[in-house]
């Protein structure tokens, strides 16, 4: 019997990636469980935060998933999920970095204050619809990160008295206002996209926001 334990284990693994394959669902989880603290474990390496590396983790899982057919039996199994895990982790890495520095330049939170009185009457129509566009995106927002972004966009706090009131650590308060940051980015765009669809189909401005009380 000790003899043949060691080779039981590779034996397992490929029978349950064979399962996987054929669409057993039970096998899928069983493989998820035995290896999701491997993989949660890397993912907080990177994110530093028990809710986004949660997050990451699952999106790894469904990509180890896509890509269970590629392994190759004769590699360790373990050893291939940490390697995905690690450069699909740098992968988001790029992408939230590269999405940030897109909000940097497109999103200027400096437009939720209210227009200049210096500017031309048509400059000011005009920031004054994108103020409303932008404070309807942010109310769109979870309480968390609209009061995050709103206490360091609008109010100008630093991220120091910004956890001094919240009663969080910096590295809370740091994530909150990225998460809302580009989550205000993505309302933003649909609110836009929404406002030249109607435009196109000849919707007068007034009508183009929802009114309080109706539903969409």
């Amino acid at each position: 019997m000790s003899v043949d334990s060691p080779a039981a284990q590779p034996a397992t693994t490929d029978r349950l990636i064979e399962q996987c394959l054929s669409g057993d669902q039970a096998a899928w989880e069983t493989i998820v469980k035995q290896n999701w603290r491997k993989v949660f474990n890397v993912a907080y390496k990177f994110v530093g935060k028990h809710e986004e590396a949660e997050d990451l983790t699952q999106e790894i899982f469904i990509k180890i998933f896509k890509a269970l057919g590629t392994f190759d039996r004769r590699a360790n199994f373990q050893t291939w999920i940490v390697s995905i895990s690690r450069n699909l982790c740098i992968d988001h890495y790029r992408s939230v970095r590269k999405e940030r520095q897109t909000i940097a330049r497109e999103v200027d939170t400096g437009d939720l204050q209210p227009a200049s009185t210096d500017r031309t009457p048509d400059a000011a129509a005009e920031h004054q619809d994108l103020r409303a566009t932008l404070r309807e995106a942010l109310q769109t927002l979870p309480a968390t990160l609209r009061t995050a972004v709103i206490l360091r966009d609008l109010q100008e706090l630093s991220y120091q008295e910004i956890a001094e009131r919240l009663e969080l650590p910096e590295g809370t308060v740091k994530s909150r206002i990225n998460r809302g940051r580009l989550e205000l980015a993505r309302q933003l765009k649909r609110l836009q996209d929404k406002q030249s669809a109607m435009r196109s189909r000849g919707v007068p401005s007034s009508h183009r926001r929802r009114r309080p009380g109706v539903q969409e």
